[in-house]
């Protein structure tokens, strides 16, 4: 009879954790809105902000993300890119591959845009770091923006 009761008092205490461990998440998940900054690169005449937002997908470890990038640089001024992207999560690392779907301000005209691609490593649930991957190369960080996650 003991041992019935404490299997039963076991199993209550089981599933009383059950919706605390439910809702805990993943401190290294990568879903919501990121802003990013690189540092100076092409010489140090360009650097690069925007913000990332990451959205689930139906396939496990992968993210459906959509970009804005303003690249600044003093030898032709300013872009405004706006971008969509696949990110692809392998344990720590995050590969983002983009593409363009509107210019929101251009540089100087005939000057052609590159998709900005980066390679990431999740330091945190705040923060990941590595390089963008596109025209130029340049480190890049990018921090977890206060707004949450969906």
């Amino acid at each position: 009879m003991a041992k019935l009761v404490t299997a039963c008092i076991a199993a209550l205490f089981g599933l009383a954790l059950l919706p605390a461990q439910a809702d805990t998440k993943d401190p290294s998940d990568v879903l919501g809105s990121w802003s990013f900054q690189t540092k100076p690169y092409r010489q140090g005449q360009c650097i690069m902000t925007g913000t990332m937002r990451l959205s689930s997908h139906p396939e496990d470890g992968l993210y459906e993300c959509e970009l804005t990038a303003v690249e600044v640089c003093s030898m032709w001024g300013r872009s405004v890119v706006e971008q969509s992207c696949k990110a692809r999560r392998f344990g720590n690392q995050v590969s983002v591959r983009s593409q363009i779907t509107q210019m929101l301000e251009a540089k100087i005209e005939g000057l052609i845009y590159v998709p900005d691609n980066f390679s990431l490593t999740i330091q945190d649930h705040t923060r990941m770091w590595g390089a963008l991957v596109s025209a130029a190369t340049a480190p890049v960080e990018f921090r977890r923006s206060e707004d949450g996650i969906s």
